[in-house]
């Protein structure tokens, strides 16, 4: 069962190596933080925490690093706006980030470094470019040359004279930018400073990074020269990506990574998500409409993560139906538990389910196949909760059913559909066990007196706490709603 990935760079899908045997280090290219995070970030961050929860779940040792761009034109134009600061603006919405993170249950990266915060090593990289030619200062400014790397174009198989004639079009020649480049396709390291903008100074002058060369120095700074695993959406492939391997790779001479992962883009109701056309969803915008937090995860892991992925109501209403079969299966355990003899949280998993699941998931992270295990399980729990209700009792044993169930609870915790669970069992437990029985108890010591009422009144309250009473010539049973 070797784990394959599609690799970007190679165009073909390859067993998984690592640099270090037992360990990944992982880079996610993460957000600049000039606004709240939309739908495309939900989708980017829950493919590489499901993941990296998968990395983990079969045994590797992961480092995942993901940044803040938090020094762009986007959020300086928004402080100017505002009347803030680039600082301002960018905590505001480093905050809202993880505020958004949490609720979608995504796991925290072990480390969050920020392009400010990495000045020191974005310098050093670019003396280290200009030290052996492939990168020249010109009036405060400095720039790669790209023709000096000779693989330039591999990751996104674009090549240089392919793109010279329809970029002679589109370029306005009497840009200072361009004036000052030697070639058109260089593209800056480092942007001499503007009046009123933040800057920091500089063997060129005071200034500021270009955003390509940030990621390399994060990289680098954070975890070597080479790493496993380099992810982010498909949107980066070109240029941001194929100019950090330019950059990487020109001074360490070694691959920037051993696979560069992509996931696909986000469209609502089939068009690309814009401002302009009105259908731009923040993911607090959705989950403050009610939203279920898992639907959304299920949502996306329901596509291939290559692919693009079409948000519309019905696609939701479809994942919100999968998440509550799941959900059954997961609160199983919570509800027949004790009528089962208990131990449910100590049952053994089934090792031909987790087989199969890995099985399916590492042909490159095919977590919708995965997802159909899931299905399996808490169909054939909610199919066996019914038979406890209905007749108290299951002709499947108890240790069979812990063992399907520890093993839905498991698998769901590496797709992360667990978050929400917590909170749904903390709301069904709201009695306890033993003091269920006793208004059961009490309720039928009232049906005794003929006190109707009485009886009446203690089932509603029950109704009312998710617990439902079945009357038969056996006694009284009872379950969670």
């Amino acid at each position: 069962m070797t784990l394959t990935l599609y690799n970007t760079l190679t165009r073909r899908q390859e067993p998984f190596e690592t640099v270090e045997a037992g360990k990944v280090k992982m880079y996610y290219c993460g957000v600049t933080v000039y606004d709240y995070c939309h739908l495309g970030h939900a989708r980017a961050c829950i493919v590489w925490d499901v993941i990296r929860r998968y990395l983990q779940f079969i045994g590797y040792e992961v480092r995942y690093i993901q940044n803040f761009t938090d020094i762009d034109d986007k959020i300086l134009n928004r402080a100017c706006v505002e009347h803030s600061s680039m600082e301002a603006v960018a905590d505001r919405f480093i905050k809202a980030y993880f505020e958004d993170m949490a609720r979608l249950g995504i796991k925290e990266a072990d480390e969050y470094p920020r392009a400010t915060h990495t000045m020191n090593g974005i310098q050093r990289l670019i003396h280290e470019l200009e030290n052996k030619g492939f990168a020249y200062p010109a009036d405060g400014d400095v720039y790669y040359a790209v023709r000096q790397f000779a693989e330039y174009g591999k990751l996104s198989g674009r090549k240089l004279e392919d793109m010279q004639a329809g970029k002679s079009e589109r370029v306005n020649v009497e840009d200072p930018e361009y004036q000052k480049k030697k070639d058109p396709f260089d593209f800056a390291l480092w942007k001499a400073a503007k009046p009123g903008e933040p800057a920091w100074e500089s063997p060129w002058g005071a200034g500021r990074p270009g955003w390509h060369i940030e990621c390399s120095a994060m990289v680098r700074d954070r975890l070597g020269d080479t790493i496993d695993i380099h992810a982010g959406g498909a949107d980066l492939i070109f240029p941001h990506h194929e100019n950090e391997i330019a950059q990487s790779e020109a001074v360490t001479g070694k691959p920037l990574a051993r696979y560069w992962l992509h996931n696909g883009m986000v469209k609502v109701e089939g068009e690309k998500m814009s401002k302009s056309l009105g259908n731009f969803t923040t993911i607090r915008d959705l989950l403050d409409r009610g939203v279920d937090p898992m639907a959304v995860r299920l949502f996306v892991l329901t596509a291939q993560y290559r692919t693009p992925i079409d948000f519309t109501d019905e696609a939701i209403a479809a994942a919100t139906n999968g998440w509550h079969t799941i959900k059954e299966g997961l609160l199983f355990g919570y509800q027949y538990g004790k009528q089962l003899g208990g131990g449910v949280e100590t049952a053994s998993l089934l090792p031909e389910t987790i087989e199969r699941f890995q099985e399916i998931v590492n042909n490159d992270f095919n977590f919708p196949g995965g997802l159909t295990v899931l299905f399996e399980l808490a169909k054939e729990l909610r199919r066996e909760g019914n038979i406890i209700v209905h007749e108290g009792k299951t002709e499947t044993s108890p240790d069979e059913l812990q063992r399907q169930w520890q093993t839905l609870v498991t698998l769901a915790g590496v797709l992360g559909l667990e978050a929400k669970i917590e909170a749904e069992t903390d709301k069904i437990n709201g009695l306890s066990d033993a003091e269920i029985e006793a208004k059961v108890h009490q309720r039928q010591e009232a049906r005794k007196a003929k006190n109707f009422a009485e009886s009446d009144r203690i089932r509603d309250e029950l109704q009312a706490e998710g617990i439902t009473l079945i009357d038969s010539r056996d006694g009284t049973r009872w379950h969670r709603n």
